[in-house]
């Protein structure tokens, strides 16, 4: 049933009520309950069905201090957790309804947790934005046609409705901090009018580099200080147990601006209506239904591969520095700890490539990929592993200066190989293990038929974008004339954490030794974006783990992040050890994108200098050889726009990439149209390659015995 909205007067917001499920427990289970929005009252309230609706409530949710999530199991489940600690898991009939409730209550709920903090007389209401709180397309903040922005979101001093008052008496420190921060937010105010009143030409102007950062930097300081008082005093409501005094005003503020409109010195971007955009972008907008186009796995020959020459290093600071205001008004909108996923960020802080290349440019030592299953022991082949997976991070990253990869459109692809002769793949102490082992020269499939004369290994790679929301990227590289194989799946998770921005790499990968019969299983480190409001630049931190079931060998690493007051940067320490004995066989420290020292249980020393390791540079196919979902034919209009350092064009065309996919995805919630995937299959929680070696490894072996 769809929610419904009841109208009570101009200067009244919209209650809304409807059935949704709500999760009781492990027996229960769902059950379909009436649900009633109150918003004069800040209320939640839910009963067994509309009929009982005049009766008590079954159960009530205080909203002030509540946080409303959208869940990330599926399209149609959200929560909403209150201050007090009561939990609600609902889940409404479609996406399009959960974005409704998900609106109308995360606005609800912004409102009442600011109304705590501001008992007669409020303090002087700080904006907020929706940005953050749903789409402005979705039906709960549509705004009716005889209303403006002004006359919608500011409702006057309508007062809750009147009652017993329950006194929430402050403690005295409290006022006093509420006295010094009233103060502030005056001369904050009075800051940014004299800003705003200087000329706009002349030798000090309203658009100088240095005051708007203090100006943003000044609005983000003071939100982040009510931020923390309301948390004081929500905590300090709590613990009295009281409910919003009567009297309470709440005033309804106009939204800044969302984050999707970026803005360049302070001037708001216009975009040319539709029949003005560029014909590449309308094409982009008319591109058919992925689960439309053929979904069938495509077999990428390598040959048609030609050596990469694209070397977009992105250490060119200009467009950072040109569009520093839109940096700083983004900043002054976002909030500690504010999931970023599905955040529109400005275009010009891009890299000029997907993320699911990146995921690919770690690969580009295959020499010491490949040598991994050189090692004569498992103690050595766990080494090489550490020391390839070290040296696979420096590559990653396209120069000094921190940018993002575009996000992967789900259903993007991306493909490549390298190839690697067989004279530089290190043997060193297997040296004496032939460059093929007899056991190779079984012919696994037709792609191995004819390549025996070969002198040189293929490396190949396909990457695919498995899903949006949770974005999830699955990627897959195989060497079949050594039988090995690596399988991963990464979801990445983006937070604002004041002047940086933190990524978790959530995600497993699987290294395959079919010629030993060993798996690795390891995970991936975070990274931080950091000093966004200057020069920004990465950093790696968390623990990850290596390890071989097989074998018993494992390898635990540190990717350190600096400290506030010294310390040095980029810095690892990570150790392998035989769980069996308990024994450390190598020690490794160093930075990660510069010398990495190896100290062995012999005592012998290794050291590895990043910087002058050869890269080999991948093999890719020519643009007009690639599907229309291959990574750098879907973004190849935005990549050449930001070449040319026109940010307007290549917004466009990010705009209508991600238009597009935001119709599709509401079509397939609509229709209830599962995604098809292309090249990767859900098993369990993660996602495997459809074809890995080890399938055709076992087929080709058990083909053999029965010729035989």
């Amino acid at each position: 049933m769809a929610a419904r909205l009841t109208r009570k007067g101009r200067d009244h917001m919209e209650n809304i009520y409807g059935y949704l499920m709500k999760y009781t427990n492990l027996v229960t289970g769902w059950q379909y309950r009436f649900f009633v929005l109150n918003n004069d009252a800040g209320l939640l309230e839910y009963f067994v069905n509309e009929q009982s609706r005049h009766l008590k409530p079954r159960g009530t949710l205080q909203l002030a201090g509540a946080v409303i999530s959208p869940s990330d199991e599926d399209s149609h489940t959200f929560t909403v957790n209150a201050a007090s600690g009561e939990q609600y898991k609902l889940r409404a009939t479609d996406a399009k309804e959960r974005q409704h409730w998900v609106s109308r209550l995360q606005i609800c709920t912004q409102h009442h947790t600011e109304a705590i903090g501001k008992n007669n007389p409020p303090l002087k209401s700080r904006s907020f934005s929706l940005a953050s709180q749903g789409s402005a397309n979705s039906p709960g903040v549509q705004r009716r046609p005889s209303q403006n922005a002004v006359s919608f979101f500011n409702v006057g001093h309508h007062r809750l409705p009147t009652g017993k008052r329950v006194p929430i008496m402050q403690p005295d420190h409290l006022v006093d901090v509420r006295e010094m921060m009233s103060q502030a937010e005056g001369q904050q105010r009075d800051l940014i009018r004299s800003i705003e009143c200087l000329p706009v030409s002349g030798h000090l102007t309203s658009l100088d580099q240095d005051l708007l950062m203090l100006k943003a930097t000044s609005m983000a300081t003071m939100n982040c200080l009510n931020d923390c008082f309301h948390i004081l005093q929500l905590q300090h409501a709590s613990q009295q147990k009281g409910s919003l005094p009567a009297g309470t005003t709440i005033s309804w503020l106009e939204p800044k601006i969302s984050l999707a409109n970026h803005f360049k010195n302070g001037a708001a971007q216009n975009f040319p209506a539709e029949i003005n955009k560029p014909a590449s972008v309308r094409e982009e907008q008319v591109i058919a239904e992925p689960c439309q186009l053929t979904r069938e796995p495509e077999e990428i020959n390598p040959d048609e591969e030609l050596e990469d020459i694209c070397d977009d290093k992105e250490d060119d600071l200009g467009a950072v520095e040109e569009q520093r205001s839109v940096i700083l008004h983004l900043l002054s909108q976002l909030k500690l700890g504010m999931d970023l996923t599905r955040v529109v960020l400005p275009t010009f802080i891009l890299e000029k490539r997907s993320l699911l290349e990146m995921y690919a440019d770690f690969m580009s030592h295959p020499d010491l990929f490949i040598a991994i299953t050189n090692g004569t022991t498992p103690e050595e082949r766990m080494i090489r592993f550490v020391e390839y997976y070290l040296t696979s991070f420096h590559e990653g990253r396209k120069g000094a200066i921190a940018k993002k990869p575009y996000n992967p459109i789900i259903g993007e692809t991306f493909h490549c190989s390298w190839r690697m002769p067989k004279s530089d793949v290190a043997t060193e102490a297997g040296s004496n293990l032939p460059a093929q082992s007899p056991s190779e020269q079984v012919t696994l499939s037709k792609d191995v038929e004819g390549q025996a004369e070969l002198d040189y290994y293929t490396v190949k790679f396909v990457a695919e974008q498995v899903s949006h929301h949770p974005p999830v990227s699955g990627f897959y590289a195989e060497c079949v004339e050594r039988k090995m194989c690596v399988n991963a799946h990464v979801w990445t998770k983006s937070k604002f954490l004041g002047m940086s921005i933190g990524v978790t790499m959530v995600g497993e990968g699987i290294l395959s030794l079919l010629e030993h019969g060993e798996e690795y299983t390891f995970s991936l480190p975070c990274a931080y974006a950091r000093s966004i409001l200057t020069v920004p630049w990465v950093e790696l931190g968390g623990k990850v783990n290596i390890n071989c079931a097989k074998t018993g060998y494992s390898a635990s690493i540190n990717f350190h992040t600096k400290p506030f007051y010294g310390g040095k940067l980029h810095r690892v320490t990570g150790e392998v050890k035989q769980n069996m004995t308990n024994t450390v066989v190598c020690r490794v420290q160093g930075e990660w994108n510069s010398v990495l020292e190896f100290t062995y249980s012999n005592g012998e020393t290794k050291y590895v200098d990043l910087t002058k390791l050869s890269v080999t540079r991948k093999r890719v196919r020519p643009l007009e050889k690639q599907g229309p979902f291959e990574s750098r034919r879907l973004w190849q209009h935005v990549t050449e726009s930001l070449r040319d350092g026109d940010i307007d064009k290549a917004t466009e065309h990010k705009r209508a990439l991600e238009e597009r996919q935001r119709n599709e995805e509401r079509l397939r919630a609509e229709t209830e149209t599962p995604w098809c995937t292309k090249y990767f299959l859900k098993e369990g929680d993660g996602w495997v390659y459809h074809k890995p070696l080890w399938k055709t490894v076992s087929g080709a072996q058990t083909q053999q015995m029965d010729t035989n």
